[in-house]
């Protein structure tokens, strides 16, 4: 029975040796994003929406990542009137262990969302900055398990813009109500 036991912790130590996943490196390119579908009913007041936002990145260095966003999300509600949003960003991220499975990040980012709103053809443009904390987990050598949290963010929407009153918004906090989950491709 003994030999047995041995062996078995043998054969599973061999096995998770083999199976190391190697994390990140120079010159790796990753790909993640979102997709969301919603749809909400009040009485008989119905709203519905997407959003989909591809992402990518490639590492310069060993702990630096350099990428960009793009996105498109658009509501659409039952009087008609409908809201479309898109948006263009970059961002920088430091990987603070790169190449382990598991790695903790700082990310900065920069996004431009220009708004148009139906009935009226109404247009406001929004600038935004965030500063956040994640952690990569892989799973194998390609599929990472990727979660957000923590941020400072800070955003300008000029709302329309011919007199109209600027909207400035701050956030820093760390919600963990509100952590983000998703899956990143690494090739």
């Amino acid at each position: 029975m003994k030999r047995i036991f041995l062996a078995a912790i043998a054969v599973m130590g061999f096995t998770f040796a083999n199976a190391q996943t190697t994390g990140f490196s120079k010159g790796n390119t990753f790909i993640s994003g979102a997709l969301s579908i919603s749809s909400d009913k009040t009485g008989d007041a119905k709203s519905n929406g997407f959003e989909i936002e591809p992402k990518v990145g490639y590492f310069l260095t060993e702990n630096i990542a350099l990428g960009g966003k793009l996105g498109f999300r658009s509501d659409k509600f039952e009087n008609d009137s409908k809201d479309n949003a898109f948006t263009v960003g970059a961002f920088g991220r430091y990987y603070f262990t790169p190449a382990s499975q598991f790695s903790v990040f700082g990310q900065l980012g920069l996004d431009y969302t220009g708004h148009k709103h139906k009935p009226g053809n109404g247009k406001s443009n929004e600038l935004g900055a965030g500063l956040g904390l994640g952690l990569s987990y892989f799973l194998s050598n390609h599929f990472a398990i990727e979660a957000t949290w923590a941020g400072l963010n800070y955003s300008v929407n000029n709302n329309g813009g011919h007199g109209a009153d600027k909207t400035n918004s701050f956030y820093l906090g760390s919600d963990l109500r509100e952590v983000q989950f998703g899956v990143v491709y690494k090739f």
